[in-house]
């Protein structure tokens, strides 16, 4: 078994530290991350223009891209061996309901079973300013790892993309773990205008929008009780129980 660990704040970030101390206790890790923090990067890949990729140290390697780009290139040939297991984190931060879609975190993971491992995505739940808990957030990757290398879920189960969000506390103050469901946020806050310093105008994109739809079985929920979440994800993106009113509604154009 050998993982293949990545994120999308930086080969240095202490995130991605903890969370390699902690995985290397029960198989080789390999870390592939991008060179600087590509937040918000999502599912980006670097099409128009060839990739780069160095050794920091034995082990550890970085590239100047994003994190699709790093898990891609880790998963299709740069390496003379296989990966078992795909894991993106510690993020520093949530990735909560509407998040996933704009996450780094999530799209290194979701590269990851495109290319056919099994993939879990770690976050960690804090506020800006507030002490970082990641030696928490590592543990509980470690031991969801743990969990997964001794079996009990079924093939098709394995194929699933695991999203966990990991409340920012002490370990001995978690109060469990839970299977749950993406909540959603409200719209983010409009832009913030700007001038640069030569006076010409910028923006800055909004913070996220608060919780809208936070109750139990959510994700947001879960972790505000003090809970881990992990939220199965899948790659269709269908609207399934849409399908029968598209197909009617299309009929119109066959009059």
């Amino acid at each position: 078994m050998k993982i293949l660990l990545s994120n999308d704040d930086g080969y240095r970030a202490e995130g991605i530290c903890r969370l390699h101390s902690a995985l290397k206790t029960l198989a080789p890790v390999t870390v592939v991350a991008p060179d600087r923090n590509r937040s918000g990067a999502s599912n980006s890949l670097t099409l128009d223009v060839p990739l780069r990729i160095f050794e920091s140290e034995p082990g550890v390697y970085y590239v100047p891209g994003t994190p699709t780009d790093c898990v891609h290139l880790a998963l299709s040939g740069v390496f003379d061996f296989e990966h078992d297991l795909v894991v993106s984190g510690v993020n520093d931060g949530e990735n909560l309901g509407d998040d996933v879609m704009y996450s780094g975190t999530v799209a290194a993971a979701i590269e990851g079973r495109f290319l056919g491992r099994p993939t879990i995505a770690v976050s960690l739940c804090a506020e800006p300013g507030a002490p970082r808990q990641f030696e928490t957030a590592a543990e509980v990757a470690r031991r969801l790892v743990e969990l997964l290398l001794r079996g009990g879920l079924e093939a098709a189960d394995r194929a699933l993309i695991l999203n966990v969000n990991v409340p920012n506390l002490p370990l001995a103050r978690l109060r469990g773990f839970r299977s749950t469901r993406l909540g959603f946020r409200h719209p983010s806050e409009r832009v913030q205008p700007a001038l640069d310093p030569k006076g010409r105008q910028v923006y800055w994109v909004g913070r996220s929008g608060g919780q809208a739809e936070a109750g139990p079985g959510t994700d947001f929920h879960a972790v505000n009780e003090g809970y881990v979440s992990v939220t199965p994800l899948q790659i269709d993106l269908t609207r399934h129980a849409a399908l029968p009113t598209i197909e009617r509604w299309l009929g119109g154009l066959d009059d």
